[in-house]
């Protein structure tokens, strides 16, 4: 019985068959289906309109109104123990966000209230569009960081504040039409460009920028550096110092609300002690109130537009970042399907109506996602539990938080952010892949040394140059057959594969473009070199046969066709015959349209390498008599 074809191109006929089978030629598609296929392909590749096949008008109706606003399907499942869920799940982390967005909001350079604002105004328009059950919406460390530096180069929060916050809802307000028009466009795949490895070595050095930056805070300093570098930071602290230190699911509450105790006991201490006309630096006012409309602040003309979406664009790409990672890793937690393109969609949808009621960047918290999920939560109601929690600190409470010490806010920023330093993931790039760590050390580094931005750069050039390297030197390996079998294996990873006398088989690893063809070539004339040096060195057959394997051939274009062309002239001009084994329906259907497969000759195309040595050993038998 004939054994079964392996994926990269072992024997596809028993070894005394004499059944030889002819590679296929895909049936032939017109150019409108061919470019129709490609382009679902590309962009629709998830099958987005497969439930209105089949449907009735108004069911498809429906159908339409609930893809753009989800909370319509799931509504209707609802019950009242999903709500006890969500009810406890808003509360703890509404009493998580609070103390959390007053300090993240003096990130960006911004007062207390926009911290807040942003709790508000965004998770109630995710919760209507959004697809993650577990994510909680609000301002988070990381993005406050970017966006404060980024706008702070531009205008000076100090001298300024008015221009200044018109630029931060103008970022805002650019970052949501960036984020959701990749969505829109179905380009959602351009966020997986910002690798694993650089997010967390940009988080790593984010969180240590965030911390060192918290010291003004935590001591009291009052003359800082307003910039984000290490050497800056300590500069500062030193010159001060001239002139004048895993979690229980079931205790999940215990650090989400021991920040609003603190906030609490130490705003006590600080009133009935009056610390702070002994210097202990304090919030001050909070105005009361919910989000005041502030469209009319959006900067839609003048020299400071294309700042505003320069730096919309950078803090939209993290934040977009940020938020899916967020929503995919708890729906595989809980075994549930986002959509990337509608979860940007919704991202860009909610910061869009924030800058416009005051609110800035927004994005999924991981730590409030974190307590959210660990609390219990069942559907996005907890967002608009919280929402509806910080409406009424807003409303009611913000003049309690005048007499919050400055240090507290520094201390429960640092604390939040320490959880983003990820050693462990750190170590497990390195055994896994050097470029990658130096991915994430150069996004690290970057971010503590330098700047935010030069960091998030480092990591993304990196991560192009790696794609680059990986896309213009393909992997190429020397395959042997595998003792007992008609399996052809890399002979490095299976050091027992037996190589045939007199024939080399090369397998190429990559699709052969223009980038990469006459490397392709290059190298298959090196190895070439190689083995006929170690076979005269051994006394063995010169080769006389060069077969290459081709099942991960995925692609090839004019110029890797063309140096396959190379190839046979050079190898037919040393005597030397090319046979392809296993080329896919892409792949053989270029090698006819080009003609290459006539000039090679139909019969030194194989199914499978076993087939191509199977042909290969009467004729080096009738050499060698």
């Amino acid at each position: 019985m004939a054994n079964t074809n392996p994926p990269d191109g072992g024997g596809s006929v028993d070894e005394h068959s004499q059944v030889r089978h002819r590679v296929a030629r895909p049936p032939k598609e017109g150019l409108a289906k061919e470019f129709k296929s490609g382009i679902e392909e590309m962009f629709f590749h998830d099958a987005p309109l497969r439930d209105f096949k089949d449907q009735s008008a108004s069911k498809k109706a429906l159908l339409g109104i609930q893809a753009v606003f989800p909370i319509i399907g799931w509504a209707r499942e609802y019950n009242l123990k999903k709500l006890q869920g969500d009810v406890i799940s808003g509360l703890t982390i509404a009493s998580l966000c609070i103390p959390q967005d007053i300090g993240y909001a003096k990130l960006a350079n911004l007062d207390p209230k926009y911290g807040l604002y942003s709790s508000f105004v965004p998770p109630l328009v995710y919760a209507g569009m959004g697809s993650s059950r577990d994510i909680a919406i609000g301002p988070v460390a990381v993005v406050s960081l970017l966006l404060g530096t980024l706008c702070q180069a531009v205008i000076d929060p100090v001298e300024n504040p008015a221009e200044y916050l018109r630029l931060a809802i103008t970022a805002t307000f650019f970052a949501g039409i960036f984020e959701a028009g990749l969505g829109f466009l179905r380009l959602g795949f351009l966020i997986d460009f910002l690798s694993h490895a650089a997010v967390v070595g940009f988080m790593g050095g984010a969180a240590i920028t965030i911390a060192l930056q918290q010291l003004k805070g935590f001591l009291g300093i009052k003359k800082f550096t307003k910039k984000t570098d290490i050497v800056s930071v300590m500069q500062s602290v030193f010159a001060a110092a001239r002139h004048g230190g895993k979690k229980h699911r079931k205790l999940f509450w215990v650090p989400a609300i021991a920040p609003l105790i603190s906030v609490i006991v130490s705003t006590f201490f600080v009133f009935i002690t009056r610390a702070d006309k002994q210097g202990v630096q304090i919030v001050k006012h909070i105005d009361q109130g919910i989000n005041p409309i502030s469209f009319n602040k959006i900067f839609f003309s003048g020299k400071y537009l294309t700042e505003g979406i320069r730096i919309g664009g950078i803090a939209g790409m993290v934040a977009l970042t940020e938020a899916v990672a967020i929503g995919r890793t708890f729906a595989a937690m809980k075994d549930y399907q986002i959509d990337g393109n509608k979860e940007m969609i919704a991202l860009g949808t909610m910061n869009v109506a924030g800058s416009l009621t005051s609110c800035y960047i927004a994005t999924g918290s991981f730590s409030r996602s974190a307590v959210n999920y660990m609390a219990g939560c069942h559907t996005a109601v907890s967002n608009i539990v919280m929402a509806i929690v910080v409406a009424l600190t807003l409303v009611f409470i913000t003049p309690l938080f005048k007499y919050t010490p400055n240090a507290i806010l520094a201390a429960i920023i640092i604390s939040a952010v320490i959880g983003l330093i990820d050693i462990d993931a750190a170590v497990l790039i390195w055994k896994i892949d050097k470029l990658d760590f130096a991915a994430c050390m150069g996004a690290f580094l970057g971010v503590v040394f330098v700047s935010v931005e030069i960091g998030l750069l480092i990591s993304v050039v990196i991560s192009f140059a790696k794609i680059l390297l990986q896309v213009t030197r393909p992997r190429t390996a020397i395959l042997g057959k595998v003792p007992k079998t008609n399996v052809y294996r890399n002979t490095l990873q299976y050091p027992d594969a037996v190589k045939i006398p007199g024939i080399m088989i090369i397998r190429v690893d990559s699709a052969i473009y223009f980038s990469n063809s006459n490397y392709v070539r290059e190298r298959a004339l090196r190895w070439l070199r190689e083995e006929d040096e170690q076979a005269t060195a051994q006394d063995m057959p010169a080769i006389k046969f060069v077969i290459m394997e081709m099942s991960p051939v995925t692609d090839i274009d004019t110029s890797g066709i063309h140096s396959i062309e190379e190839l046979h002239k050079s190898l037919e001009k040393k005597h030397i015959q090319l046979l392809l084994a296993n080329p896919g329906p892409v792949v053989i259907e270029k090698l006819h349209t080009s003609k290459f497969a006539e000039e090679i000759g139909d019969e030194n195309i194989f199914l499978s390498v076993g087939d191509a040595v199977a042909y290969c050993s009467p004729k080096l038998a009738e050499q060698q008599a």
